[in-house]
């Protein structure tokens, strides 16, 4: 078994809050000087620079999980992961379908801009990817779910977009794969503060916006090798797979 250090919660330049330096090649260049071996891409409700991640990570030794951190009706923010293209691409469907059209304001809200491997912009996407799409928490953990891919709300204990904040507790039906707290709380103090959460994995990101933010918070990850099944081993403590966050 091996330690591999994750940090499952970072935006591209897509997401209109994502700093114009987040360029997947730049992403991948940063995650590599900071010795990280895992990141997870999560742009809001979107999933158009995954392909080009994987590819850029797959080429220079970081392995990407793709995905999307979704906003639910209960606008509750939630890390989604997949292994499989055709998956990938039924969720991006599957997000088409129930993001409402409200159009972006840059000036406001930032750029939602599609780059290529030399950075250079090939699309704006123009519908607002920010706003809460029209389906419950555990409508898209049973999407997620039926793609067989990991579901896990993101930074739970956040003043705003977290499980806490909007629902002010965890549905027994839920079942995430894990649940992420907010990077500067320590787990045994919010453990503490909250104990119904001691029965699920936590894991610890950055949701990193700009590229000197990535790994400031990580997950390490006891595996075999890196893998997605290996991920989803260590999530559910099978096998001697294991996840450490201090």
């Amino acid at each position: 078994m091996k330690t591999f250090r994750a940090d499952l919660h970072i935006h591209t330049v897509l997401s209109p809050c994502g700093d114009l330096e987040m360029s997947p090649l730049n992403i991948i260049a940063t995650a590599k000087k900071q010795k990280i071996d895992i990141i997870g891409i999560t742009d809001h409700n979107t999933t158009r620079h995954c392909a080009l991640m994987k590819k850029l990570g797959s080429e220079n030794g970081v392995f990407v999980l793709t995905g999307a951190e979704v906003t639910t009706k209960e606008e509750v923010h939630c890390l989604t992961f997949f292994d499989k293209p055709e998956s990938l691409d039924e969720f991006q469907r599957y997000l088409d379908k129930y993001l409402p059209f409200v159009k972006n304001d840059p000036y406001n809200f930032g750029y939602q801009v599609v780059v290529d491997q030399e950075e250079n912009i090939i699309d704006e996407v123009e519908s607002l990817l920010i706003v809460a799409i029209d389906q419950s928490i555990s409508e898209v953990r049973n999407k997620v779910k039926g793609l067989n891919g990991i579901f896990i709300p993101a930074h739970v204990n956040r003043p705003r977009n977290g499980l806490l904040s909007q629902l002010g507790f965890i549905p027994d039906d839920l079942n995430p794969d894990a649940i992420e707290i907010f990077g500067k709380h320590a787990k045994a103090a919010f453990l503490q503060e909250h104990p119904e959460f001691n029965a699920y994995q936590l894991i610890r990101s950055s949701d990193a916006h700009h590229p000197d933010s990535i790994g400031n918070w990580t997950t390490q990850f006891l595996l075999h090798h890196i893998s997605f099944e290996e991920i989803v081993m260590a999530l559910n403590g099978k096998d001697g797979r294991e996840v450490v966050i201090e």
